[in-house]
């Protein structure tokens, strides 16, 4: 994810922007608008907060704050400013799940905005023509693992239901932004040289993200003027425009017709999504997941996402254990043992409750999470894959069937959090799936198109057992985003936050919350705390902070293997202080840092 400071211009013109459409804003504490912000990871004050991954796209949320919107507001313009600076996480092709807060009734509602699959596909979408699946890499970049995106329609969606700007407004910051340019940092150019040879097979990715076909340079401004356009068409005729008319008309070409460079070797298959798949395509307003832990109720993404059943299982494993009281060794063994079971029980029961009979109810339920955590022994580790469980009918201690492996996700999604002066708060996790999406660019419009179906299972681990995530017409992919918002017993918001990472966002969450609840962390060193991940596999990845602390020699002990990874996720957040103050929470250094802003900042 691009981490970059910002050129002078880009802050003063969202700022501009927004403040000549919205209400009058109180005087401001930001450096002037010629300054260039300076990036942290933290900020605490008062009137709102938002930290999201990058300074462009934070600044954008906090201008909207300061004009008098709303959280939902300020999601949306930094949402739309993502989709410029952090184009290969995030965009108007992909999708993703908001979780609100409404300050005024103190309820929980979430939308689910995941892409969905072609009412042509069926469970043979990735199999080849000898009935194996296709190889990864080649689904990957094709028009096959394209999704009808869901994004546009979430941001409508969630401006119906609690906005006070209209879109059009909204999108004006993240329009300048294209139009006059980011600058391109370290990240950026890395992900893009990641990406160099996908690119150059399509021409209008190449010409967009490889200028005068060369990588990007360190410090040059990027336009995007294709984008530019396409988000003023968006804020003059709706959202509708993307799901009807020539903006439809031009995806769906792009999806059924790959436009491949001449002399391209690559194998780019077509997919098969239709315009009537695009006009089809709606949001869906989900009951949050809920539990309650440690007197917290703690509110999450309902499937099509496994994210808010995986974690709230997790949580009530460990409800069992004063983790407070635990040693550094116990604390991070249950954590582990925790996540290795919630895992094993995704795998099978977790998918689109179009589709399936997703037992959510028994998932989260205290008996089913008291049966597994009986499994936990303090003296040695368990084996994966392990079996998972049936939460319709808890045995102690019991597995059942055969272990379904956690399938493979895409690591460069992104998250967002604000919350306003009224309270009412925003945990929003949006991506087009793989750094890149499928590298394929709408040509003229500015935006990369996701690979979303790549997250369904290509073939069932074992053909004798229900696998409840193979492709299916209109279906949604299962996936592990995990925006959660935490409220106290007044129903009050103490926390939200979220990450990116593929399946690592559910671990990421779990371990940021306990490190907030249990061992007492402030926010932003929860989020900068050396990470584990175990998802019902052999290994545990741990990142280097970890892997070179005597804890892992002591874990190991008990059984525990260990591969060491670079970094694992990149969490953003908000926690409301005793005082009544925000503080806004980025990752310090994580794939090159956040950005944390609040409107009136003050002492901590």
């Amino acid at each position: 994810m691009r981490r970059s400071t910002v050129r002078n211009v880009s802050l003063a013109a969202v700022a501009a922007t927004v403040l000549a459409v919205g209400a009058a804003a109180p005087p401001s504490t930001e450096p002037p608008a010629d300054e260039p912000p300076v990036k942290v990871p933290v900020a605490v004050g008062h009137g709102g907060a938002v930290a999201s991954v990058d300074a462009d796209a934070s600044a954008a949320g906090l201008a909207v704050l300061r004009a008098g919107g709303n959280a939902v507001d300020a999601a949306v313009a930094t949402a739309a400013a993502l989709g410029v600076t952090e184009p290969y996480s995030a965009g108007i092709g992909g999708g993703g799940y908001l979780v609100h807060y409404d300050a005024r009734t103190r309820t929980v509602h979430t939308v689910d905005g995941r892409e969905t699959a072609p009412r042509s596909a069926d469970a043979s979408l990735f199999l080849g023509p000898d009935g194996a699946p296709l190889p990864f890499a080649e689904a990957m970049t094709s028009g096959l693992s394209v999704g009808v995106p869901g994004t546009p329609a979430t941001w409508d969606a969630a401006l119906d239901a609690w906005g006070t700007k209209p879109l059009r407004d909204l999108l004006k910051p993240a329009q300048r932004l294209a139009r006059e340019g980011f600058v391109v940092d370290e990240t950026f150019r890395a992900q893009t040289r990641a990406n160099e040879e996908r690119f150059r097979d399509f021409p209008a990715s190449a010409e967009l993200f490889l200028p005068g076909g060369e990588l990007p340079v360190v410090g040059s401004v990027l336009k995007n003027p294709d984008l530019a356009r396409t988000y003023e068409k968006l804020g003059r005729q709706g959202t509708k425009a993307l799901y009807r008319g020539d903006l439809a008309h031009d995806i769906v070409r792009t999806v059924r017709n790959p436009p491949v460079r001449d002399g391209a070797t690559r194998t780019v298959r077509s997919g098969d999504l239709t315009v009537r798949d695009l006009a089809a395509y709606d949001t869906v307003w989900r009951r949050p997941t809920k539990v309650t832990y440690r007197g917290l109720d703690v509110y999450g993404m309902a499937p099509s996402s496994s994210g808010g059943t995986t974690v709230g299982e997790a949580l009530n494993i460990l409800e069992g254990t004063d983790l407070s009281a635990a040693s550094r060794d116990t604390y991070l063994h249950r954590f582990i043992e925790a996540s290795r079971i919630a895992f094993a029980d995704r795998g099978r029961w977790v998918g689109d409750p179009a589709y399936e009979d997703v037992p959510v109810k028994g998932l989260l339920s205290q008996r089913f999470a008291d049966a597994r955590a009986c499994l936990i022994k303090d003296d040695r580790a368990l084996t994966s894959p392990l079996a998972p469980g049936d939460p319709r009918d808890p045995v102690p201690c019991a597995t059942t069937g055969t272990a379904a492996p956690t399938t493979y996700e895409g690591e460069n999604t992104t998250h967002l959090t604000v919350a306003d002066r009224w309270g009412n708060v925003v945990a929003y996790t949006l991506t087009i799936e793989s750094t890149g999406g499928s590298g394929i660019t709408v040509p003229g419009r500015g935006f990369l198109l996701n690979n979303e179906l790549t997250d369904f299972s290509f073939a069932p681990a074992n053909p004798a057992v229900h696998d409840p995530n193979l492709p299916g017409p209109g279906k949604r992919p299962r996936s592990s985003m995990s925006p959660t918002i935490v409220l106290d017993r007044h129903d009050r918001p103490v926390l939200a936050l979220g990450s990116p990472g593929g399946a690592t966002i559910i671990t990421t969450v779990l371990q940021t919350l306990t490190g907030v609840v249990d061992r007492g962390l402030p926010l932003v060193d929860a989020i900068a705390a050396p990470r584990a991940s175990q998802r019902n596999s052999a290994l545990t990845d741990i990142e280097p902070g970890l892997a070179a602390d005597p804890v892992r020699t002591r874990l190991a002990g008990l059984g525990h293997a260990f591969r060491e990874v670079a970094e694992i996720g990149a969490a953003t957040g908000v926690q409301r202080l005793p005082d009544g103050r925000w503080a806004a929470a980025a990752e310090p250094t994580r794939r090159g840092g956040g950005s944390a802003m609040v409107v009136h900042p003050a002492p901590e």
